[in-house]
């Protein structure tokens, strides 16, 4: 019996499972749904474990296929990379980064200029998510999330602070003073689904757990709900230092100065196999210079 698993099985596993579904990896890959069922199958005998749990027609990753799902992954990126590299060893190198959109447009391409000076033949392709990096749909050289978070097969080094703080536009403080947390009552809340839990808890800390503001706006995303204070809609919490350049231009104002929440920070997350890659060094090693300077 060979030590390898057929290739086309350990593709087809990845996609799957990486979908969570045998049709979409199906449609992903341009073959039928039997043919996708029929791989899996086999790749199961043949590993003697089940990697999928079948329910109607639902399928879901085993504890054992989540764990094998890291490791086919950082081969199968191993081996396009080595394939890469044979075939055009004189191409120009990218650097892959899965940003979340608050963080690159905020923080990271206010900043990128320097970066770009200092390794001006280094083709950068910058991806906006708020997605699991589980459940990504192309792979990443670094990737910025907030963190701790479970990212197995990963190297993770949290490298800025992030703190939150009311912030609203002049124009709507001028209508409205904000002068402390109960006057809250008279203004409108924008909340972010990606922070269900901003509100509340700040609210918490500032002794008014029970507040009923004036009325509330919700967003899928936080770059819109921020966008939506700089319109004058409404009251954001926002992060720091994230939107430490709006209220510097006097786009924002922060006037309450407390509570200051500290939340979570922000991470470069790095797949294990590209952890001593050279210029993925130099872009953390970046990061982590610029989020001092912030600091």
């Amino acid at each position: 019996m060979s030590a390898y698993p057929p290739l086309n099985s350990l593709r087809i596993f990845e996609a799957a499972a990486r979908l969570e579904s045998f049709s979409a990896a199906a449609g992903e890959l341009f073959v039928t749904h039997g043919a996708v069922s029929k791989q899996i199958k086999q790749l199961e005998d043949w590993l003697g474990v089940s990697l999928f749990e079948r329910s109607g027609g639902r399928v879901k990753l085993t504890d054992a296929g989540w764990r094998y799902l890291v490791q086919v992954q950082d081969g199968l990126d191993l081996i396009a990379n080595a394939t890469a590299q044979l075939l055009q060893p004189n191409r120009q190198r990218r650097l892959s980064i899965n940003s979340t959109p608050t963080f690159a447009a905020y923080w990271l391409l206010p900043r990128l200029a320097g970066f770009r000076a200092r390794h001006p033949d280094l083709e950068l392709h910058l991806v906006t998510s708020d997605r699991d990096l589980s459940r990504l749909d192309a792979p990443f050289d670094i990737a910025i999330r907030r963190g701790p978070g479970d990212w197995p097969g990963h190297i993770a080094k949290p490298f800025l602070k992030e703190w939150e703080l009311p912030l609203a536009s002049p124009g709507l403080l001028a209508r409205l003073p904000l002068n402390s947390p109960a006057d809250l009552v008279c203004h409108t809340l924008l909340h972010a689904d990606t922070r269900p839990t901003a509100w509340p808890r700040w609210l918490t800390l500032a002794g008014a757990p029970e507040l009923k503001p004036a009325c509330s706006l919700h967003f899928d995303k936080f770059s819109l709900a921020l966008q939506a204070a700089i319109d004058g809609l409404g009251v954001v919490l926002g992060p720091l230092p994230m939107a430490q350049a709006l209220i510097a231009s006097g786009q924002l104002v922060s006037p309450l100065p407390e509570p200051v929440v500290t939340v979570r920070d922000y991470c470069w997350v790095v797949p294990r196999m590209s952890a001593e890659d050279a210029t993925v060094e130099a872009f953390c090693g970046w990061l982590e210079s610029e989020a001092a300077k912030t600091a």
